[in-house]
């Protein structure tokens, strides 16, 4: 008897026939928390559109300001890297009413794309300024008693690509472009899309970027906070680093393991070499050996404070003397700087003792975590032929990406770790399943409970309507 009635059961859960529907059913129910995250902060009306409001030349397309939306939205669904999968979204009244836009208002890939060509050079530079501008609300936000930025070039990989404008050979050994970004706290806060011969210190891009950030920070921040910058070993120059001591702002620098440097290590002796022991619960976990010196390159006008350093373990395991990766670094803390006296102002005086310094290089890593996710973000690819829309192309993902990070942080810390991929944001809170259901003069959206209670549905949909907003001062 009992088995007549699991056979029955079981033709009852059985799906013998398939049916389209006209309901407002979509797979992408999380966007809508980062629309009304977008609405809250502001940040379309108060510092997009006064300044790329001007791209929408006549009535008839789509306004620039829900262009923009439906382009960040495209970036943070990432089910497609291709601008053709603007013309199926745009036949998908689901998504359009998750992400709260008029079916008619839907941008076709034709629009994107004439939309990024009608970039013109001062508009595309123009997109660093609100990077910026999002870098000091961020400033505001969190109140950082030090700030550490990260330099680096950003290799992308367009060596499949058919010939455009700017792709050429990087020292990753691949076509691409070089995209020099400067990096806080996983944002990207300013950034130069460059071909992809360019190296790391290429004229006077690095330098100037220093120093407008610098600027930027001590008139709408705080004028005493210390800032320390991290370089890899393509920055070592001495033009840079005169301009960072002259900004009042640290520094530290890989360096390059010429001759001299590794004779004279090897021939002190190991009384003077010291120890640092990393934390476990980060990258720079393990032991690390390191000597002390004053160095002075042919061309330099004056000594620089270098460390030079080696791994004891790795992964819990004594490294042999010969399989011991060096690095030498070179900085300006504790060399009598105004930079030092900031660091003792902030609490951080031990920032200025060798293990203090190799400490906060370790930190450096953190940007290339970044860099991975940026590239898992959105696709390193640039879809146009000129490099014009390319760079515009590009600006709208970085800004895009700001704005991903932002709304983990705001709104789905609680669920997702702010250290996560954006895969892993994209599967739980994004791609959900809900259904838009209109009455009464109103709409909503609709989940399932297990959803619902999973996610804690209600207090993200209470933090995106609490964020504080974007002001362009």
């Amino acid at each position: 008897m009992s088995k007549a009635t699991c056979q029955q059961d079981k033709s009852k859960l059985k799906i013998s026939k398939v049916e389209p529907t006209d309901e407002r059913i979509t797979g992408r129910g999380g966007m809508t928390l980062f629309i009304h995250y977008i609405d809250q902060i502001k940040v379309i009306p108060a510092l997009l559109m006064p300044l790329l409001g001007c791209l929408r030349k006549n009535r008839k397309g789509v306004p620039v300001d829900s262009l923009l939306k439906q382009i960040f939205c495209f970036f943070l669904d990432g089910t497609s890297r291709h601008l053709s999968y603007f013309d199926i979204l745009q036949k998908d009244a689901g998504y359009a009413a998750a992400i709260e836009t008029a079916p008619r208002r839907m941008a076709s890939s034709h629009a994107v794309k004439r939309f990024c060509q009608s970039f013109s050079w001062p508009l595309v530079l123009m997109c660093r300024r609100i990077l910026l501008e999002l870098f000091v609300w961020r400033l505001q936000i969190s109140r950082p008693a030090i700030i550490l930025l990260d330099i680096d070039l950003m290799g992308m990989d367009n060596n499949d690509a058919h010939k455009r404008e700017g792709v050429m050979p990087t020292y990753k050994k691949y076509l691409g472009f070089g995209a020099l970004q400067m990096t806080w706290e996983g944002f990207i806060i300013d950034s130069v899309l460059r071909p992809g011969d360019k190296h790391s210190n290429h004229g006077r891009g690095t330098e100037r970027m220093i120093r407008r950030v610098v600027d930027l920070v001590r008139s709408r921040y705080r004028k005493d906070v210390p800032i320390v910058f991290h370089l890899d070993s393509g920055y070592m120059d001495q033009k840079l680093f005169e301009a960072m001591e002259a900004c009042d702002v640290g520094y530290i620098c890989g360096g390059k393991l010429y001759s001299d440097i590794t004779d004279a290590v090897r021939e002190t002796p190991q009384k003077e070499w010291g120890c640092y022991f990393g934390s476990q619960q980060i990258e720079d976990g393990g032991v690390w050996e390191y000597v002390e010196f004053g160095d002075r390159r042919k061309t330099w006008k004056r000594f620089r404070r270098a460390l030079f350093t080696r791994p004891v373990t790795e992964d819990n395991q004594l490294l042999l003397s010969f399989a011991r990766p060096c690095a030498v670094l070179y900085t300006n803390l504790g060399m009598g700087y105004e930079i030092d006296e900031q660091l003792r102002q902030s609490g951080f005086e031990s920032m200025l003792t060798p293990e203090g310094i190799i400490g906060c290089y370790h930190h450096r890593g953190r940007s290339e975590l970044t860099f991975r996710v940026f590239k898992e973000f959105a696709d390193q690819r640039l879809p146009f032929e000129r490099f014009r829309p390319n760079a515009a192309f590009y600006y709208l993902m970085c800004i895009a990406f700001f704005l991903y990070e932002a709304f983990k942080e705001d709104v789905c810390g609680d669920i997702v770790p702010i250290t996560s991929y954006p895969s892993t944001l994209r599967r739980k809170v994004i791609d959900i399943a809900a259904k838009i259901v209109g009455g009464s003069r109103t709409l909503k959206l609709k989940v399932s409970r297990a959803v619902w209670e999973a996610l804690d549905f209600a207090k993200l949909w209470a933090n995106c309507h609490i964020a504080p907003c974007v002001c362009l001062q």
